[in-house]
């Protein structure tokens, strides 16, 4: 008999369906899901994971954070792997028990490799006799499944350490140094402050950026636009100096309109549009939070694709496809796409179809689609993954899109002008992918000589603005190129900066005020743990792991031995550490400024609830409450109505903002919406009463409640039925 071990059920499923044409029956072992057919005349047992069966941890000796010193932690040796899912282990184990060959099945990465190590341990557990083979594949189709158990390839298991090193590092480091800063600041709880090998340097990044932001002093410039006509046919032209410094400048040139121009010079030029090269990782990521996905959600639902069978592997560095992948035979399948048959369609008539080229990497082919699905059979983010996907292979293999470029230098008044039109000659990949507009505009028809008429000239007035915030899509490239995470940790390196309430916003990540007191204090003090160079030497020896070079524990231990003198440093400063961050953090929690010129911080009381009190206490005893639930950042603006500050409530549901006073004219409204929705749900009680026709019987009314209580009206009690 032979086990084979995937990483989650939904692969696990697909996999068994493939390889049995369709036979499978499905057990329960030890209360977990098995999957069991034939395959080559043989019988075969599926076991599909949730992922880590084993959790990386301290022996709970460590779990008191201020009775252990954090030095105890940095020693490898007292780390456990410990059962994480006991039935799915249980049964793994039970298996394993008759099973001759074991196929490790995850997905073929350093974490799934990690996962099957796992599985193996398990495995000789019960049986030592078992043999040890891995399939490798980067899609779920019945030919990439079928090519890949009919060549097995032997368990990589340098791979497996180096991602078991990363996990143990990034244990050690995290622990470390989130203890620390959370002691020494007085953050003690849900409240801690997280550090972390690699979350710390992203952290900085955009930190950094947001400083560089608030150092940037705006400079005043202004515009003249020239708005002229032509056959009927409006256009601009925008003076060739384009930047005034000079006010009086631009104020001369202003105060003499001109009624005529004169066209000087024309240029046409063809301008080719490169079509895009396929999605690697990275490229997949900051298409998706372009569209408004996190760069979490994009990954969890390219995986989810994945595991379908409906796109290839999505961790990958490689933008070129292989020459194994029959694309041909890929865009007939997806001629069946109802919403993009079209596109296909244009695509499949081309003389030629030569695919772009991007960068070459030797692990998994570029992300693409390799299974049918229609739009009524996803849900909306699904689909909206999916076709980017798709409409992303279809540009691929496009041609490139041609338009005419034309500059026209124009004289008015002896001052030149430049207008520019752009016509599409050929739309090409655009007119498959969407997602990149190709926009024109349309000049009149215009010679050298002809004399147009100037409608009105318009003096601009504007300011050169800061450097755009980071949006996720551009902080996952600048981590890739300052070698931060992996393409696998990287999007849930960024949810958990989100999580500790480090930054905010999507399309442009703002950093916390939080976060401006950890990464200064920080970089002030112990400023290795901050920049990216620590880390990408330790993703370094990760790789020297992989390629056999380097043990698991000498790697660790190296680390541990830099973590030591990490702390050495921040030890000898460790008053000064947290002095400077209470100071920093009490500013954090500033929501504005008291009647009595005193600060209004966010404290919390007895019963843990979070309010708004005068840093003045006890002469000054104003207090307001807040919201429990979001959030809270203060707006540095006052209430128009009663004067109080006002402040923001964010969460993933909603965003709202409001003043502190609840007893504000802005207010009035609120109990008149809670008392709407109570006499709303009353109606509903009553019509579920009577449409369930509950009686006396006591029975009944138990039945009737639950009803109620099932369709979510709190506020009907049984007595009232």
């Amino acid at each position: 008999m032979k086990l084979i071990i995937s990483e989650k059920a939904i692969a696990g499923e697909n996999i068994a369906d493939l390889l049995s044409d369709g036979s499978v029956k499905q057990l329960s072992v030890s209360g977990a899901k098995v999957f069991e057919f034939n395959w080559k005349g043989e019988e075969v047992k599926l076991v599909p994971l949730r992922g880590h069966i084993s959790d990386v941890e301290f022996p709970k000796k460590f779990a008191n954070w201020r009775g252990v010193d954090v030095r105890e932690l940095i020693n490898p040796k007292e780390i456990i792997y410990s059962q994480k899912e006991f039935n799915i282990i249980n049964a793994l184990k039970e298996v394993a028990r008759s099973a001759d060959l074991l196929i490790i099945a995850t997905d073929a990465d350093r974490e799934g490799e990690a996962i099957g190590l796992e599985a193996i341990n398990y495995a000789l557990s019960t049986n030592t006799k078992i043999k040890i083979k891995r399939a490798y594949f980067s899609a779920i189709t019945k030919t990439d499944i079928n090519k890949s158990f009919d060549s097995l390839e032997e368990f990589d298991y340098n791979f497996a350490y180096s991602a078991n090193a990363r996990r143990e590092i990034d244990l050690i480091w995290g622990a470390v140094l989130t203890r620390f800063i959370s002691i020494v600041s007085g953050q003690i709880g849900k409240d801690f402050l997280s550090v972390g090998r690699v979350q710390t340097p992203a952290l900085a990044l955009v930190v950094d950026k947001e400083k560089e932001r608030l150092a940037f002093v705006k400079k005043p410039f202004w515009e003249l636009i020239l708005h002229c006509e032509k056959d009927s046919i409006p256009f601009d032209a925008i003076h060739s100096q384009e930047k005034f410094w000079d006010k009086k400048k631009a104020d001369l040139i202003y105060s003499s309109p001109p009624k005529k121009a004169v066209i000087k010079k024309l240029d046409k030029k063809t301008k080719v549009i490169k079509k895009p090269v396929p999605f690697n990782t990275t490229d997949f990521l900051r298409a998706a939070t372009a569209i408004g996905f996190s760069a979490g959600r994009a990954m969890d639902v390219a995986e989810s694709l994945y595991q379908r069978g409906l796109t290839s592997y999505p961790r990958t560095d490689n933008s070129v496809y292989p020459s194994s992948v029959d694309l041909i035979e890929i865009l007939n399948k997806l001629a069946s796409v109802q919403a993009i048959r079209d596109s296909v369609k244009s695509v499949l008539a081309q003389k030629e179809i030569i695919p772009s080229k991007g960068k070459e990497a030797k692990d998994h082919p570029p992300i693409y689609p390799v299974g049918v699905a229609q739009k009524e059979g996803l849900n909306q983010d699904e689909w909206r993954i999916y076709e980017l996907i798709c409409r992303r292979f279809l540009a691929t293999l496009s041609e490139d899109a041609k338009t005419e470029n034309t500059s026209v230098l124009l004289s008015a008044n002896n001052e030149p002008y430049v207008a520019r039109g752009q016509i599409i000659l050929f739309e090409g990949w655009k007119g498959v992918y969407p997602y990149s507009e190709l926009n024109e505009n349309i000049l009149p028809k215009l010679s050298v000589g002809d004399e147009v008429n100037v409608l009105s000239l318009d003096l601009l007035n504007k300011e050169t603005q800061p450097p755009n915030r980071y949006s996720q899509g551009s902080l996952i490239k600048l981590m890739e190129d300052n070698n931060l995470g992996t393409k696998s940790t990287r999007p849930s390196i960024i949810q958990k900066l989100y999580a500790r309430k480090y930054i905010s916003g999507n399309k442009s990540i703002e950093p916390s005020k939080v976060a401006f007191a950890v990464i200064d204090s920080l970089e002030k003090n112990c400023e290795i743990v901050t920049k990216p160079e620590m880390t990408s030497n330790i993703e370094k020896e990760m790789d020297e792991i992989a390629a056999g070079k380097k043990k698991q524990m000498d790697v660790v231990e190296k680390s541990c031995a830099d973590l030591k003198r990490v702390m050495d440093l921040l030890f000898e400063k460790k008053d000064f550490v947290g002095l400077e961050l209470r100071k920093a953090l009490r500013f954090s929690e500033v929501m504005g400024v008291c009647k009595c010129g005193g600060n209004l911080v966010q404290r919390k009381g007895k019963t843990g609830k979070r309010f708004v009190g005068c840093a003045n206490y006890p002469d000054c005893t104003v207090t307001f409450p807040l919201p429990q639930n979001g959030l809270i950042t203060p707006l540095n603006t006052n209430c128009p109505e009663c004067g109080a500050p006002q402040i923001q409530v964010k969460a993933k549901r909603f965003s709202y903002k409001m003043c502190l006073n609840m007893n504000c004219v802005t207010k009035k409204d609120w109990g008149k919406k809670n008392e709407k929705k109570e006499n709303e749900n009353s109606v509903k009680s009553v019509e579920l009463i009577k449409n369930n026709k509950v009686i006396n019987n006591s029975d009944d009314k138990e039945k009737g409640f639950k009803k109620i209580k099932s369709s979510g009206l709190k506020k009907v009690k049984k007595k009232s039925i």
